[in-house]
């Protein structure tokens, strides 16, 4: 409809510019001589008036018909829930913080923490509420039977089973209490505190109908594990460990949707799983390898990256409290 009146509203720009032009050749051409002009004006200011009349109609239609245009609504994003296991430690505000600031960046992005407590601490809780980002705040402290010991090597015993648990048991809770219960649309994503994440893969896991799958960097002794993919189709992973795992994949390289999440109650993290099984006992029950559903071009880009702060060295601090000289333990870091 604007597009034609804007079509029409030239033309008549068009035909004013033809006759204000003819009526100027016109009076040049009688110049010098005697005459009433009065009659040969006359249908030229009728023609000049009765254009510049359709001009003004022509505008009012174009302004009531922007006034009265609705903007188009865009469809509502799903939400991506986030569940971060994290415990306290030297390094932990840091990575927080940074995750935090990478989140910030996602739109329909609900971060769901859980600490490795008794009790929510101080400087997760302060953390959060500055964040800026639509958090839930939960704990859940690892048995001690299940905990590594100062000294053994992180693969041992897996870590933060039972606060991904805690945060799987809250998300059906919470989504079934809500309107639309099982039906809401939605994404569930695992995603440590101490990995690296690209913006991207929060877009390419947005879609996921089931369960997605994509590389992931810097793991498992290699460059990158990953899905890899045939005709669009998973047909084995490319991974230097056990590759007959049912999943031989990275918690960060898969997203659930939702609704299965909500469909499937029973389904969880198995803290007595054997080692390099844990990915598998979670999703063992809610799909096969055949649905699996491939993001980040077919499984041939990298976008999050299995990376690890290194432990800082504290031997000088260590050496400054011995002395009674160490940092204000009121300074938090």
């Amino acid at each position: 409809m604007a597009a034609r009146m804007k079509l029409k509203l030239k033309t008549v720009f068009v035909l004013y510019f033809m006759v204000s032009l003819m009526g100027l050749v016109y009076a040049l051409m009688q110049l010098g001589q005697r005459c009433d002009c009065t009659e040969h004006d006359m249908p030229k200011d009728r023609t000049i008036s009765r254009l510049r009349g359709e001009l003004h109609r022509f505008q009012e239609q174009i302004r009531k018909s922007e006034a009265t245009k609705q903007p188009q609504k865009q469809p509502a994003k799903p939400t991506i829930f986030v569940i971060t296991p994290t415990y306290a430690r030297l390094v932990q505000k840091a990575e927080l913080t940074r995750l935090s600031q990478t989140f910030l960046h996602v739109p329909q992005l609900h971060w769901i923490v859980v600490e490795d407590s008794p009790h929510k601490t101080p400087l997760v809780t302060d953390l959060l509420v500055k964040s800026g980002l639509a958090f839930t705040h939960l704990h859940m402290p690892t048995a001690k039977d299940r905990k590594l010991q100062e000294g053994d090597p992180s693969w041992l015993k897996p870590r933060g089973v039972e606060q991904r648990n805690e945060g799987l048991r809250w998300l059906r809770e919470d989504r079934r209490a809500q309107p639309g219960g099982d039906n809401q649309q939605g994404v569930v994503y695992f995603a440590d505190d101490d990995n690296t994440y690209s913006l991207q893969i929060f877009e390419e896991m947005r879609s996921t109908q089931r369960v997605s799958v994509w590389p992931v960097g810097l793991v498992g002794g290699m460059k990158y594990e990953r899905p890899v993919v045939e005709e669009g189709k998973v047909v084995r992973f490319h991974t230097g460990w056990r590759p007959s795992r049912p999943f031989p994949m990275d918690m960060a390289g898969f997203a659930v949707s939702l609704k299965l999440v909500l469909a499937n109650p029973e389904a969880c993290f198995d803290g007595d799983a054997p080692m390099g099984f844990l990915e598998s006992s979670f999703l063992q029950g809610l799909v096969t390898m055949d649905e699996l559903e491939p993001k980040a071009d077919n499984c041939s880009k990298v976008l999050v990256w299995h990376t690890r702060t290194e432990k800082p060295k504290m031997k000088r601090e260590e050496a400054l409290q011995a002395q009674g000289l160490g940092s204000d333990r009121a300074v938090e870091v």
